[in-house]
């Protein structure tokens, strides 16, 4: 059977669920395919993929509905962060009340955001879900496009979402390149117990090996750790006893929390720099890692995916309503100038902060100490870091700014 629907969303994670309930208030009929159904039922323990949604994220989240789904389940508001150089004096602290803000953002679960989006867009009369199911083909015509679904199903819709992750079936099926690099790094995240409370301030520091993150989760001494070091070295430290990682852990993060404990499991994942080519083909879009994928260094990556979805939402609405076809690649190019110059952006910057902070070079060293003291110091700009950070500059889409986006109907 042929279901013809105007929009169909390939991903049901975050950013897809983001941007299918964007359409919220909208006679446009929108698919999700997702070939997981998340368990509703969240475990004592955290779990350890977590994401530090920005203020503009939490915004976002906001006008779609989901926010009040995601303070009942689990979220960590923190109010700090400390950012410092191991064996240097190199070091940097930024507080909410210096913005007056009431916190610098949230640490949620990414299973918790999805499960509070799903809420909602299970709501929506104009979405139709398949989940759990996958795309087996997909063909492009010049006014709709094709899929077929691994469970015998077809559907026409005038533009196909790849919002599917960082191995995007949608951008392979469209042969969009790909310019990648290996950061050379894995990255372990865990749930860490620390002697210590962590008193809702996130921490970083630069080691030799690798940047160290602690966040703070709700419980006080409950902390999800992102640990950025060499391949060989993570499935050593993954293949440690729990004591032995532990005491590893400790002395890598200065003893800054006392003694440290892990607790639950341990992952590692390969850390990789990509940037589609294009994020717009015709008939075809790309949201999220799909598009971009970035170093978590500042946990910036959920964040700018769902910029895009909403940036995309926008795009499309506006060209629907003026009764124009949004499927084809002209009508989408506003989307992908926009979201590529800020995605280019965050890339440069995070990889400008990593070279920064690689090697043990002592002119370095002492260059970094001067700039993060001259960063902490120089009227002004601590506060526009903390704004770029916050999510409150840049080119932000209408659902991320405070007066949210009004009812559309066509």
């Amino acid at each position: 059977m042929m279901q013809s629907v105007d929009i169909a969303i390939v991903g049901g994670g975050m950013v897809g669920l983001a941007l299918a309930s964007a359409f919220k208030d909208t006679d446009l009929r929108i698919a999700v395919i997702e070939s997981r159904e998340p368990s509703s039922e969240l475990d004592v323990l955290p779990d350890v993929r977590v994401s530090a949604l920005s203020r503009s994220s939490e915004t976002i989240l906001r006008n779609l509905g989901a926010w009040q789904g995601i303070m009942q389940r689990r979220a960590a508001p923190y109010v700090a962060m400390e950012v410092w150089e191991q064996d240097s004096f190199a070091r940097i602290e930024f507080e909410a009340q210096q913005l007056a803000q009431p916190d610098l953002g949230h640490i949620v679960e990414n299973r918790v955001i999805q499960l509070a989006l799903l809420e909602q867009v299970k709501q929506q009369s104009n979405v139709s879900l398949f989940m759990p199911a996958k795309c087996a083909s997909m063909a492009i015509g010049e006014s709709e496009a094709w899929l077929t679904l691994d469970n015998g199903q077809s559907l026409t819709a005038k533009l196909v979402v790849g919002a599917d992750g960082a191995n995007s079936w949608v951008r392979k099926q469209q042969d969009i390149p790909l310019t990648h690099w290996d950061y050379g790094h894995s990255a372990i995240v865990a749930n860490v117990r620390t002697a210590e409370p962590h008193n809702r301030v996130a921490r970083q520091t630069f080691t030799a090996q690798g940047p160290l993150a602690f966040l703070p989760l709700g419980e006080e001494n409950l902390s999800s750790i992102v640990w950025s070091t060499e391949p060989n070295r993570a499935e050593r430290l993954l293949s440690m006893s729990d004591s032995e990682f532990s005491k590893v852990l400790t002395a890598e993060f200065d003893n800054r929390l006392g003694l440290c404990e892990v607790v639950g499991e341990r992952f590692a994942f390969p850390l990789k720099m990509r940037y589609a080519r294009d994020f717009v083909t015709e008939r075809v879009a790309l949201v999220g890692d799909a598009a971009h994928t970035i170093h978590p260094l500042a946990g910036q990556g959920v964040n700018l995916g769902l910029l895009d979805a909403a940036s995309l939402a926008q795009q499309v609405l506006e060209v629907w309503q003026q009764g124009e076809d949004f499927g084809t690649k002209r009508n989408l190019r506003g989307y992908e100038r926009w979201r590529k110059a800020e995605a280019a952006k965050m890339i440069a910057a995070m990889q400008g902060f990593k070279d920064l902070f690689e090697g043990n070079n002592p002119a370095k060293k002492l260059i970094r100490g001067i700039g993060m003291k001259l960063a902490g110091q120089l009227p002004g700009a601590k506060d526009e870091i903390m704004k770029r950070a916050l999510g409150l500059k840049g080119d932000l889409p209408k659902l991320a700014q405070r007066s949210g986006i009004k009812s559309q109907t066509h």
